[in-house]
């Protein structure tokens, strides 16, 4: 390990559904707003149990691009590459569109990936017959489009592709951009999560397995990670981006980084397509992996960045996995759920919650888990219930667990 590159964390960028822009992100989250309402006007709930959801209601496409790239960009890669450009800002990175930069790659994650033009353009093929199906389809299409599209927008030669785990899918791209710096194959990863899932097909699907909450005459109130009453996550779309470089990129630009990347933990519960293993013992050795990577002890973690979705399977599972990892330091060190105020964004989920965790460390507070009001005996660890705290916190461990059985674990350390 000693003969590896240090990663840093050098810029951020989000699209959420609480607007474009890290600060008005963490205003939001600062004052403990939820950004879950109705979406009757978004889409055709119509025979849906479940009728909420987070969308990012005021993005405007042509804001940010020219009306010929806005149609020919599918909705995800249009998120990818406002909240990419934002955190190359941020970094302070020169972007000459013109250029070719061999040393600086890209690597984005989805869980779902674009699928309203498939649907769009089925229907196309059933009403009208396979002529009319929009040249664009492939291209929008595939789930490796926004990683390809920010390289195409500001010239990236490196290391380019998407990861694909389901709601691991934004801290796989963490991990793998860290691996390719730790290796020293580029000097700087442009690196997260983007989805944009909030469409009938997806929600009817969610629905058949019971996943979704259903509490929609209290919009705000529905995300309850921890809680006893919790009954499923709520839905939302954003991307996640952040710029990592190396220990050599930051000498040589001279800025100042936000948080170091020092481990990253990735394990398979080998279980059950949707359920996790109750004794989280998947989820406790990718945190364990994340640690031991970053030479990190068990009594040396501040906060968890917990999964926390709101769903009865995992939030007990990860309470078990956390208690199976820090023994009864366990109860000590507090956890909290950033979905708990935008929902779970599925791909973009790890991503955003990383970012979250770098500012926390920064900035010295925890965000809260709110909505939590009845204590559930199976969940008793501190969940920063409900108010934020200032705490001086030096170790963190962003989660994330994904369909399938992936899970995946971030180590994030202050500087």
């Amino acid at each position: 390990m000693n003969n590896k590159s240090s990663v840093y964390v050098t810029g951020i960028g989000a699209v959420t559904p609480f607007g474009v822009g890290i600060d008005r992100l963490w205003k939001k989250l600062r004052s403990g707003e939820s950004s879950v309402c109705r979406v009757d006007d978004w889409m055709d709930v119509t025979g849906l149990k479940t009728k909420i959801g987070s969308p990012v209601k005021d993005f405007e496409p042509t804001e940010w691009f020219d009306r010929k790239r806005a149609r020919r960009l599918g909705r995800p890669s249009q998120f990818a590459a406002v909240a990419a450009r934002e955190a190359l800002n941020d970094a302070g990175w020169e972007v000459n569109r013109d250029s070719y930069d061999l040393d600086a790659g890209v690597v984005i994650g989805t869980g779902i990936g674009n699928i309203n033009p498939l649907i769009e353009n089925h229907k196309k093929i059933l009403d009208r017959g396979p002529g009319r199906v929009s040249p664009f389809l492939i291209p929008q299409l595939m789930p490796n489009a926004a990683a390809a599209q920010v390289a195409i927008e500001f010239g990236f030669g490196g290391p380019n592709y998407g990861t694909v785990s389901a709601c691991a899918s934004g801290a796989h791209a963490i991990a793998q951009a860290f691996e390719e710096l730790r290796l020293k194959e580029v000097d700087m990863m442009v690196v997260g999560g983007v989805e944009a899932p909030l469409l009938e097909i997806a929600y009817a699907g969610f629905d058949k397995i019971k996943a979704l909450s259903t509490r929609n005459d209290e919009p705000e109130r529905a995300s309850r990670p921890f809680d006893k009453e919790r009954d499923g996550f709520v839905m939302g779309e954003g991307a996640g981006i952040m710029i990592l470089e190396t220990e050599a990129g930051l000498e040589k630009r001279g800025v100042e980084p936000y948080s170091e990347i020092m481990g990253v933990g990735k394990t398979a519960d080998a279980h059950h397509v949707t359920a996790p293993r109750e004794d989280g013992a998947g989820a406790k050795e990718s945190m364990a992996d994340a640690l031991a990577e970053g030479g990190i002890g068990p009594d040396e973690v501040d906060y968890v960045n917990a999964h926390g979705t709101s769903t009865q399977l995992n939030d007990r599972m990860e309470t078990n996995a956390i208690k199976s990892l820090l023994g009864d330091r366990a109860y000590e060190v507090p956890v909290s759920s950033n979905k708990s105020q935008f929902g779970h964004l599925v791909g973009a989920a790890g991503a955003v919650e990383a970012i979250i965790t770098s500012l926390s460390l920064q900035k010295g507070y925890i965000l809260p888990t709110i909505n939590y009001e009845n204590p559930d005996s199976e969940c008793d660890l501190d969940y920063v219930p409900n108010e934020g705290r200032r705490e001086d916190i030096e170790i963190a461990l962003s989660n994330s667990f994904g369909f399938g059985g992936q899970n995946a674990s971030i180590l994030i350390g202050k500087v």
